[in-house]
């Protein structure tokens, strides 16, 4: 095995470079090996050839042709955030290569990252408006097309509300086109708003803001090249995020790290990993317990560092000793040796990382999933270090950026709530007085003995999720807690075929007065349901054919350039977005401070433009330091960043920054705060990148002692935890003028940042925070004098705010283990978000049915290299769809032997709802234990075994269709966010 690298700088092939002096001028690779003479067998032999006998090359190795410019943009496939150097000629995009200068990719692409050109030559792509009608497509002029759904869209409103059109955005938006679309969302009237983070990561957000104060991911993927032990949890890097890998397979064999994955299936990143530990897929829980279990037995925890930074690990450690080895066993299937193994692994080999996915989040358990195994990183002290962390692999091209920015049923942008004081902040920002956002809101009446609410009320309330929009059409009126039922919903950058009970969200699709689907490519909205009328579909662009930012899973925020005019009659979001707004009445409100300029179907604004507004509101996430001004200069000096540092190089334009200005990036962009690489690192100066954890929930605690006497336990750091060069030394709470008065370092404050504070504050000065202070100087002061803004506390091991406080291991809704089903059983039945919640009364009518028996194989699902989300862009990429042709399902060996199913044959997978059915070509294999089953979820096109190519417009489907594994996948819904219970259901195969 390689142990280590002879350098880190990144390199092209040995070959390209040692025969760079045959080529001169312009030369294709075809024109290059005939000159070379390297053709047919004399490629195969240039492996021998020794470099020492090659002439010194006399030329660079070619460039761009003569007149063609290089314009840098971002992949927008996985969240990674691989850099593309375009190349573009007379304004057609002639060639691409991956950036080699790039931090995160270093001259490396997945398959769909190069063949990202072809979205933009695409011949499937939505070419000009059109509208369903009398089930014929027609096409429209953009001018008819808003004016008609503009007009539906206020007459819906008229008679059932604000809150009955649904607005599904999208993780595929640029920065500013998700901040866009929320702000839309508000002066609209309603907070369903909502986008692809509710499916994969919004049980992240949860579980982690509610541990250490902020919902995402603590590191970076280069950073794991320092990490000596990595457990990967229901995450598939090497297909779901391929480039990622380059940097854990060097740090595996730099550091001869233990690489261990846990997952019901043996994946492409299992086969990497030092061990394997395959077990029951839904037992999440079970199995970080049964590791702390061996932790706190064998004294293997970090006790400095749980004294120092942590709340309520004893809650956790009594939960814990249920969790025995023979108990692990039973529920997951884990031999108890293997699991000490990996425990003492994980606490000893330091430091060590624990990387997840979709696999630990979409669970009914999600949140608490995410919970525990942040206690597990708390327990052994693995978090705000070097090579330690929560490594939250995101996705999309911009979830995280999409989720920062408030396309969340919960939160405005920048995760600033929905409580009245969020409100006034962003209508501080927005320029727009508070009372009117008041009245753009529904209110609600009371239903099924629920009081009414509100105005106010209704917008300080949580929307409807993507994950049960459906409910909300198809429930009877008095069960959903908004005016009426949804009627429309709009929707932009979102795929049909990713939510679990698909033949109920066909029932919600007919139901619906209006459907807009806005995209490149039309999704699986516009072949399902079998729509007559009512339905548009807007022709998007890609974030190739327009600027903006985008920020990636380690909250790097970088900047694409325009490669592109837009083609056909396509348009960009912020366009879309402002054209609609302009025919319901509002644009000249939420578009007075952008910077409009013509684009192809009107004005639209500068994504610069909006950007300089986020950073004037952004400052709970410290998202007001990266300005376009300074993204564009990492952009252009992205080979001046350390590749495991991110640091930028001294001497350099970007000294000291952290590549892409992570967040938070405090005070202004003249403060030139350098970003922050690894998030709660007491090790760095706060004013550096350093921080502490965030005191979100109160400065004390009370507890009751065994003699029946209460105490307030601090929530706030002891033992001496502060970030360097911290002027308290000591925990502190968060920063308001209050307390800088307290502290008498209100004087550090200028003139302008105090009357900037006095105009927000009035009679409430003291009141003004960090989060609030639009001047800047409040974070600015904290800053000076070494302190965090958001203040200095422990993070908490109990979250006593949610419904499992400390996490415990629930069976699925539809288990495997019906003998277990009693003692672990699911959550009682309760309202979440707007309508019920039915996780007893599921799970119970499961074990009455027998359903156990009916479908004895847990389904489970996951990504595929080759595609990506819905899957209809890559699905309709001719380099792609080569690749990978056929829906399917991996059945074991066993299985398929006793159902007699044959490699490569049609199999149906029926589901245990709705009679559900799905008709997929059947892979035989032991990567999956006998008894588990796995499909993947990018397909769609057709349902139920009949093809619905033609319900698209002619020449626009997608080249490959198959069936969508939420077919057949069940209900289960986390109690906290609705996330779906899309990794693990019962089904049956046989064969078809």
């Amino acid at each position: 095995m390689l142990i280590k690298r002879k350098s880190a700088d990144v390199q092209r092939g040995r070959l390209q470079s040692a025969l760079g002096g045959l080529a001169s001028g312009v030369m294709d690779r075809r024109s290059f090996l005939r000159r070379s003479g390297l053709v047919a067998g004399g490629v195969a032999a240039a492996g021998a050839l020794q470099i020492g006998s090659v002439r010194k090359a006399e030329a660079a190795v070619p460039g761009p042709a003569t007149g063609t410019k290089v314009v840098k943009n971002i992949c927008t496939h996985c969240s990674v955030g691989c850099t593309v150097r375009a190349e573009v000629n007379n304004g057609v995009w002639v060639g691409q290569e991956p950036a080699w200068e790039s931090p995160i990719n270093r001259g490396s692409h997945c398959a769909k990252g190069a063949s990202v050109r072809e979205l933009v030559h695409g011949d499937r792509r939505i070419k000009y408006p059109m509208k369903l009608v009398d089930g014929q497509w027609q096409r429209l002029s953009w001018d008819q097309a808003i004016n008609e759904i503009g007009d539906k869209m206020t007459e819906i409103r008229a008679k059932s509300g604000a809150d009955s059109v649904y607005l599904l955005g999208s993780a595929k938006f640029s920065n500013e086109g998700s901040y866009l679309f929320r702000k839309f969302a508000a002066f609209w009237g309603t907070n369903n708003v909502d986008h692809q983070a509710r499916i994969c990561h919004s049980t992240t957000v949860a579980g982690v803001a509610n541990t250490w104060g902020y919902g995402a991911m603590t590191n970076s993927y280069n950073d794991i090249r320092n990490s000596k032990t990595v457990i990967f949890m229901g995450s598939n890097a090497a297909e779901a995020h391929p480039v990622s890998m380059q940097h854990i397979l060097t740090g595996k064999e730099q550091q001869r790290a233990n690489v261990i994955v846990f997952d019901p299936r043996l994946t492409r990143t299992a086969a990497h990993a030092t061990d394997y530990v395959r077990f029951r897929s839904g037992t999440d829980i079970a199995v970080i317990w049964g590791l702390m279990w061996h932790i706190f037995k064998n004294g293997w925890e970090d006790k400095a560092f749980i004294a120092a930074r942590v709340h309520g690990m004893d809650d956790v450690r009594k939960e814990v000793e249920k969790y025995d080895p023979k108990t692990v066993e039973d529920i997951t299937g884990i031999p108890g040796e293997q699991l000490k193994r990996v425990a003492q692994t994980f606490a000893t080999v330091k430091p060590a990382t624990f990387v997840w996915c979709m696999g630990v989040t979409q669970h009914s358990v999600g949140t608490a999933n995410v919970r525990a195994i942040c206690n597990l990183l708390l327990a052994t002290g693995n978090v705000g270090s070097n090579g330690t962390g929560a490594n939250i692999f995101r996705g999309h091209c911009n979830v995280q950026g999409a989720t920062d920015f408030g396309l969340d049923i919960s939160n405005l942008p920048c995760y600033y709530g929905l409580v009245e004081g969020a409100w006034r902040h962003w209508a501080r920002v927005w320029g727009v007085d508070y009372d009117y956002f008041v009245s753009r809101f529904d209110e609600v009446p009371a239903k099924g003995g629920r009081p009414a609410r509100t105005r106010k009320a209704n917008m300080e309330t949580s929307g409807h999720t993507s994950t049960r929009w459906f409910d909300a059409a198809n429930l009877p009126a008095e069960q959903v807690d908004q005016k009426d039922n949804l009627k429309a919903m709009f929707v932009m950058g979102h795929g049909g075929n990713t939510i679990p009970r698909m033949p109920d969200a066909v029932k919600g699709l007919e139901k619906l007065d209006l459907l807009v689907v806005c995209d490149p490519h039309p999704t699986n909205f516009v072949s399902l349901g079998g729509r007559k009328n009512g339905t548009y579909i807007l022709p998007i662009c890609t974030q190739f054919e327009t600027s903006g930012s985008r920020t990636c899973s380690n909250r790097s925020v970088q900047w694409g350039e325009k490669v592109v005019e837009p083609i056909f009659e396509s348009a960009s979001d912020y366009a879309v977005i402002y054209k609609l707004s302009q025919k319901l009445g509002f644009a000249t409100e939420m578009f007075r401070p952008y910077e409009m300029v013509q684009g192809k179907i009107g004005l639209e604004p500068t994504a610069e433009s909006i950007l300089r507004e986020i950073n004037r509101g952004g400052w709970s996430t410290g998202y007001t330091g990266q300005s376009p001004e300074r993204l564009k200069l990492h952009m252009a000096n992205q080979d001046k960043f350390d590749i495991v540092t991110l640091r930028g190089a001294k001497g350099s334009p970007v000294e000291n920054d952290f590549y892409g200005l992570p967040w938070p990036c405090w005070g202004t962009p003249e403060y030139k705060h350098p970003g922050t690489h690894i998030l709660y690192n007491t090790s760095l100066a706060a004013k550096d990148g350093g921080g502490t954890f965030r005191p979100r929930f109160g400065l004390t605690r009370e507890r009751t002692l065994p003699d029946g006497s209460k105490v307030e336990d601090t929530l706030l750091a002891e033992g001496g935890s502060y970030s360097l060069n911290s002027d308290i030394k000591d925990g502190y709470p968060e920063f308001t003028m209050g307390v800088l008065k307290k502290l008498g370092w209100d004087k550090d404050l200028t003139p302008a940042e105090l009357a900037t504070i006095s105009w927000i504050g009035g009679n409430a000065v003291d009141g003004v925070s960090w989060s609030t202070d639009l001047s800047g100087g409040i974070q600015r002061v904290a800053l000076e004098h070494g302190c965090v803004p958001y203040g200095n506390g422990k993070a908490r091991a109990n979250a006593w705010n949610l419904p499992d406080p400390v996490p415990v291991h629930r069976e699925p809704i539809y288990s495997p283990r019906v003998d277990l089903v009693a003692k672990w059983p699911a959550r009682p039945d309760e309202r979440t978000l707007r309508i019920p919640n039915l996780h007893t009364s599921v799970q119970k009518a499961a074990v009455e049915k027998g359903i156990a028996k009916s479908f004895p194989i847990v389904l489970t699902s996951g990504r595929l290299v080759e595609y990506e989300g819905g899957g209809e862009e890559t699905r309709s990429n001719k380099w792609l769809a080569e690749l990978q042709q056929d829906m399917f399902v991996e059945i074991n060996t066993a299985d398929a032997a006793e159902r007699g199913i044959r490699d490569g044959a049609f199999v149906w997978v029926t589901g245990p709802e709705n009679n559900s059915k799905a008709r997929v070509k059947a892979l035989v294999t032991e990567r999956v234990g006998k008894g588990a089953a796995f499909m993947p979820f990018h397909f769609g096109g057709f349902y139920q075994g009949v093809d619905q190519r033609g319900n698209y417009p002619k020449g626009l489907d997608p080249i490959v269709l198959g069936e969508s594994v939420n077919i057949v996948t069940t209900y289960g819904y986390d109690p906290v966010t609705a996330m779906h219970e899309g990794k693990v259901t019962l089904c049956q195969i046989a064969a078809a």
